[in-house]
């Protein structure tokens, strides 16, 4: 015969169920790294670079903007009225952006990408992509 769980572990258990993970440290022992570097080479999954793009006014802000390969650009439209994101090679193309639409385009090969809006063609802009100098 089994005896019944001792009163402050079972206690302790409820206590994690309520608390979740933020028990668990404290329970297990757990410690957080001691800097930062050993926090990064904790995780296996590097940064992602993220950019932004605002369409407002018939223009894309900022209209040319340089990145390292891996980035991702979010163009996000502002005005009033559809816009569209459209790669002059066809590398990439938004559907019709209506206000607070966005679109993103992750870039991971270098070179420059001039793009425009298929409805506003005066509307211009470019992404050069390029290694850091490392």
């Amino acid at each position: 015969m089994t005896s019944p769980a001792h009163p402050l572990r079972r206690r302790i258990g409820v206590l994690a169920l309520h608390l979740g993970l933020l028990a668990l440290p404290v329970l297990t022992g757990w410690q957080a790294p001691a800097c930062a570097a050993d926090a990064q080479s904790a995780s296996a999954k590097p940064a992602v670079a993220q950019a932004m793009v605002v369409i407002d006014n018939f223009t894309f802000s900022p209209q040319e903007l340089t990145v390292p390969p891996g980035t991702t650009v979010t163009w996000v439209n502002h005005d009033d009225i559809p816009h569209t994101v459209t790669e002059e090679n066809k590398a990439f193309r938004s559907k019709a952006l209506d206000t607070d639409d966005k679109f993103s385009f992750t870039f991971n090969t270098p070179g420059d990408f001039s793009y425009f809006c298929s409805l506003h063609p005066h509307m211009t802009g470019k992404i050069t992509v390029k290694p850091d100098p490392s």
